[in-house]
């Protein structure tokens, strides 16, 4: 018999077997009675371990379990990444680039994360491609999700806003013009080694850009690279880090959740 007539002569058996089958289940279970149901329905139903109770935050609140790392008050969370730094400055509840100051780092670490952060680029357009509103994320110091004014800005699609920096591009474009608040909302699980530190479960990723999502689940390659490819090197925690990037980007409302 041909391969081809062979395969359609055993789909035609088996959908019917199937059929057969389900029909047969359910013939079976209208002969239950109401409490028979309930038993068999028991079978099923997990009720350990009860999940923890998680109050929602209302409005641009954080939830209950959120640690916040700035809430437009101070920079206490924060410390400049290159020594001797002043930092960056707190202006009308933002936490904003002091250009040249260097990057701006968490004092704590973290490892899986659930992020929210808003940002904004400058009103005053400057610039053009990565030279307009350039700043970013970067998860344990390593893993950058880009921010960078990309309203009617062309450039490289891996490193426009909401990018896995030189990784991955976003599904859609989902940014606001120049001055405009944004936000993301990220889910960054860490990579995992082994003891001979090779990765036995890299870094992923999922982005939220203004409500939108531009990063579903996506594998990050290694940490992020500039110029060559990535390549993991083992690390435990590590702080999460804002980039000066020479824009005076502003951030407000940041929270991470630990996961």
């Amino acid at each position: 018999m041909k391969p081809s007539k062979l395969i359609k002569t055993l789909t035609f058996l088996l959908i019917p077997a199937a059929l057969a089958g389900f029909v047969a289940q359910v013939i079976a279970q209208e002969g239950l009675s109401r409490q028979q149901r309930i038993e068999k329905s028991a079978t099923t139903e997990i009720w350990e371990p009860v999940p923890r109770m998680v109050e929602p935050g209302q409005g641009s609140a954080p939830p209950s379990d959120a640690m916040v790392l700035f809430d437009g008050s101070d920079l206490g969370s924060w410390t400049p990444v290159r020594s001797g730094s002043a930092g960056w400055n707190v202006e009308d509840g933002a936490m904003v680039v002091a250009p040249g100051s260097g990057n701006m780092r968490t004092r704590e670490s973290f490892g899986d994360v659930q992020l929210h952060i808003e940002w904004r680029t400058p009103a005053e357009v400057a610039g053009d491609s990565q030279d307009r509103g350039n700043s970013g994320v970067f998860f344990m110091q390593r893993y950058e999700v880009q921010v960078l004014d990309s309203h009617g800005n062309p450039t490289y699609a891996n490193g426009q806003a909401a990018s896995v920096y030189k990784q991955h591009i976003p599904l859609v474009n989902a940014s606001r013009g120049p001055g405009q608040w944004q936000s993301y909302d990220i889910v960054f699980m860490a990579p995992e080694f082994g003891r001979d530190g090779r990765v036995r479960r890299p870094a992923s990723v999922t982005v939220f850009h203004n409500g939108v999502l531009v990063q579903n689940n996506v594998i990050l390659h290694g940490p992020t690279e500039y110029i060559g490819e990535p390549l993991y090197l083992e690390h435990g925690k590590a702080p999460l880090e804002l980039q000066d990037h020479g824009s005076t980007v502003a951030y407000r409302n940041i929270w991470l959740r630990e996961l």
